[in-house]
């Protein structure tokens, strides 16, 4: 009976969750507030303890559940209409680096120090701090950054060559099996992709594990097999 009872118990939360989930929306780990992060390691405890009481029943394990939603729902709604109560709520993003200037003040208020901040830049691809004109430190934790004009990669655009219209590369070959369907909407067959593939020196789709169409209309072998 105890085991039935937990499994009902864990069909409950699983439902009760999945449905909490859906009712709040989707959110990537990175772009978790550090109240998102409370929420779901009490919603956890939360859980776990009913799940595994027997005193708890699976009544009390949904109402706990619901009471819980309500409560995050209405967290959000009101961060969410009413603007003056967000900052006091959630936080504000800090500007750690202005013109190319360390804010020390707002660098020292967020527990941070250079070495943490050098490595929040090199996740950003940035290996120099002087190559930084702004740097806003966000309320989950993450930094987002805007290099100097001189930093900054040429585009296409800046270097005055043609800019094709941005499209997905396409899944060709999958396994050293050809997706039909992809090469029936690029309208194109066999024998062309037998030849595309001798170009770039295989035999056929069977000695290549992933390949794709690029942008710019290309085939590109992204994996092959091997030996």
């Amino acid at each position: 009976m105890e085991y039935g009872l937990i499994t009902i118990k864990l069909i409950a939360g699983f439902i009760g969750l999945w449905a909490m989930t859906r009712l709040l929306g989707k959110k990537e780990i990175s772009a978790l507030t550090p109240f998102d992060f409370i929420s779901a390691v009490i919603l956890g405890d939360l859980v776990g303890d009913t799940i595994y009481e027997k005193e708890h029943s699976v009544l009390m394990l949904i109402f706990t559940l619901a009471v819980w939603t309500l409560l995050s729902v209405t967290f959000e709604k009101i961060t969410l209409h009413l603007p003056k109560l967000r900052k006091p709520l959630e936080g504000e993003p800090e500007v750690l680096i202005r013109d190319g200037k360390i804010d020390l003040r707002k660098l020292r208020k967020n527990n941070l120090d250079f070495e943490q901040l050098r490595m929040m830049l090199r996740a950003k691809d940035t290996f120099s701090v002087s190559e930084v004109a702004y740097a806003i430190y966000e309320t989950n934790g993450s930094l987002s950054i805007l290099k100097k004009a001189q930093h900054e990669p040429a585009t296409r655009e800046d270097l005055l060559v043609p800019v094709p219209e941005s499209t997905l590369p396409l899944s060709i070959i999958e396994d050293g099996i050809v997706q039909r369907q992809t090469l029936s909407n690029l309208g194109q067959d066999d024998a062309w992709l037998a030849g595309e593939l001798r170009k770039q020196g295989y035999n056929g789709p069977q000695s290549v594990a992933y390949a794709e169409i690029t942008e710019e209309g290309e085939l590109a072998v992204i994996s092959s097999v091997s030996h």
